[in-house]
């Protein structure tokens, strides 16, 4: 029997501290990510209060994720693989991060968000959050979040990104119609299936010229069989005077081992007084 279960425990604990705004993988949820990241979260609890969003596209579980949490469904993505429309994600996104922040709001939360955090899919998302605010920086204008304020959206100081690859998806018809996207790419994720190779199947911008230069920490499992492919965003999509990576002995999961974890939390500390202003 399935599981409906989208409710994150309450920590009263961090409810004045900066928020992290976590982003699950594909073929996941908020529950599930939650209890991937507690070893994460009970380590960053004296300095950061996370919040976990979930995904509003169904999707069928990840098969890294049925061997444990089979069960914790329904599961989601942030990407709909049948619809390469980019204000279809863009609004889908948009709409589940308005309902995480509002839902930590109502239990008192009042520490700003300052950081994203994703896994896979998630980081992907991450990544082109990030991107997209640095692109409307540059002339555009921020959308409004509802719960963050009037006609604003939270500043993501940093983003820490584990197992994420591209390409990055576009958030914005600003950002479709910008000639820096010149690089043809799928929204979902390079998953082998059939669809992939269909010469006919619809493609969307993503981008190749803009290096992100929004603080952030690459996480990447030296076990992980699609290690490759995080280093090809690592080096390919961001400014490298930005950026730290982390390499932890793992396959495609989040760390749980203390010394992983704290690697981890110790370059999210460093991070942190430099990027807080």
């Amino acid at each position: 029997m399935t599981r409906h279960v989208r409710h994150v425990p309450v920590d009263n604990s961090t409810l004045h501290l900066p928020r992290i705004l976590c982003l699950h993988g594909g073929g996941t949820n908020a529950r599930i990510f939650h209890a991937q990241c507690r070893a994460l979260e009970q380590a960053l609890r004296p300095w950061f209060r996370l919040c976990y969003a979930e995904g509003i596209f169904p999707s069928q579980p990840g098969s890294d994720v049925t061997a444990v949490y089979r069960d914790f469904g329904p599961f989601r993505a942030w990407i709909d693989p049948t619809d390469t429309n980019p204000r279809t994600t863009s609004e889908a996104l948009h709409k589940s991060i308005a309902q995480a922040i509002a839902e930590d709001n109502r239990q008192h939360a009042t520490g700003p968000f300052v950081g994203l955090l994703g896994f896979s899919q998630g980081a992907k998302v991450c990544a082109s959050l990030i991107l997209e605010q640095q692109l409307m920086g540059q002339g555009g204008s921020a959308r409004g979040i509802e719960g963050c304020g009037v006609n604003s959206s939270p500043r993501w100081r940093f983003a820490v990104l584990l197992a994420g690859r591209g390409p990055l998806v576009t958030l914005s018809p600003q950002s479709v119609q910008a000639d820096l996207f010149h690089k043809m790419g799928r929204l979902w994720e390079n998953d082998g299936s059939d669809r992939q190779n269909d010469p006919k199947w619809p493609e969307n911008l993503v981008l190749t010229r803009e290096l992100i230069q929004v603080p952030t920490i690459h996480v990447h499992g030296i076990r992980d069989p699609n290690l490759d492919l995080h280093r090809k965003l690592l080096y390919e999509y961001f400014d490298l005077r930005y950026t730290q990576l982390i390499e932890w002995d793992g396959e495609h999961r989040v760390p749980l081992k203390a010394k992983d974890v704290s690697a981890l939390v110790e370059e999210i500390n460093y991070l942190w007084p430099l990027v807080m202003f």
